[in-house]
């Protein structure tokens, strides 16, 4: 059960109208980085989750979300406020309400006919938002890996928008949404290191002879840049790797009947090349290159 607050977890001060910046700050709201992308991925995983503590921690940042959501919907709509009134009132000369919803430079009037200067879900694109950015797999040594870089995807955009600003209100605003990513990271990597061991990921392990081996796979003049992802500890380095690794040939091969046999050798025979030919085709005739007879 959800009940609402009518305070924001966190004050927001937005110095003046931004309609261009608005639309930015819709990739937090919208997009697939963004706080409603977050709060669903959590929510899911918190329903599905059989662990009290995680599902604890899963709910409870969720929920924080859909306040992170909250805050950034707030700050659109006020950054909106002027281009919102203007096109619902006409208070403005059509050229001039035309410039001022243009002069952006991004697709801020696209938010403001569509959308009356409201937050939509959508990213800073106008692309819709969709279920698809919920990337849950089921599994928590692996969702919880997910969930810490969403977290650091999330804070990066943070950064970005933090720097198109000159807003000290929404500065500080962004800052602490941004700062609310580190510490939900650090949660889900406590979360994630007291299940022992977690990886790798599941229940099945790795095929020995293939855990441990690097193979380089960049060929050309320069060698290969080695380093701790390829070298020490149990690292076996492959410098030339040939098909097949397994010590096959390479090739693909199914079982078939008798029957199959005869219809695929049947079908080969019709559809084979005939590579002494050189037929004339439409390229050749739109060239101009074709040789009349």
């Amino acid at each position: 059960m959800f009940v609402h607050n009518k305070r924001l977890q966190y004050t927001v001060r937005v110095a003046a109208p931004n309609p261009g910046l608005a639309n930015l700050l819709l990739e937090q709201f919208g997009g697939p980085q963004g706080e409603l992308a977050a709060a669903c991925r959590y929510f899911t995983q918190a329903v599905g989750e059989d662990d009290p503590g995680r599902k604890d921690l899963l709910f409870d940042i969720a929920t924080e979300e859909l306040s992170h959501l909250e805050i950034i919907g707030s700050i659109v709509a006020m950054l909106n406020k002027g281009a919102k009134g203007q096109l619902a009132e006409a208070v403005e000369q059509e050229a001039e309400l035309y410039r001022s919803m243009t002069s952006g430079g991004n697709d801020s009037h696209t938010t403001a006919l569509l959308y009356g200067g409201g937050p939509a879900l959508t990213n800073s694109a106008g692309v819709p938002w969709s279920a698809a950015y919920i990337d849950t797999i089921g599994e928590p040594t692996a969702d919880l890996r997910s969930n810490i870089a969403a977290e650091a995807r999330a804070k990066i955009v943070y950064e970005r928008l933090i720097n198109v600003t000159d807003d000290p209100g929404i500065q500080e605003a962004l800052g602490f949404l941004m700062t609310r990513e580190i510490a939900h990271q650090k949660s889900f990597e406590k979360a994630l290191h007291s299940i022992q061991p977690n990886f790798p990921q599941g229940k099945l392990p790795g095929v020995p002879e293939f855990t441990s081996v690097y193979y380089n796979m960049s060929q050309g003049s320069e060698p290969a840049l080695r380093g701790p992802w390829n070298e020490g500890g149990d690292w076996k380095f492959v410098e030339d790797p040939q098909p097949a690794v397994d010590g096959g040939d390479g090739l693909a091969t199914v079982g078939v009947s008798a029957e199959d046999i005869d219809v695929l050798q049947a079908m080969a025979a019709r559809t084979a090349s005939d590579k002494s030919s050189d037929p004339t085709t439409g390229a050749d005739l739109g060239s101009g290159q074709a040789t009349a007879v």
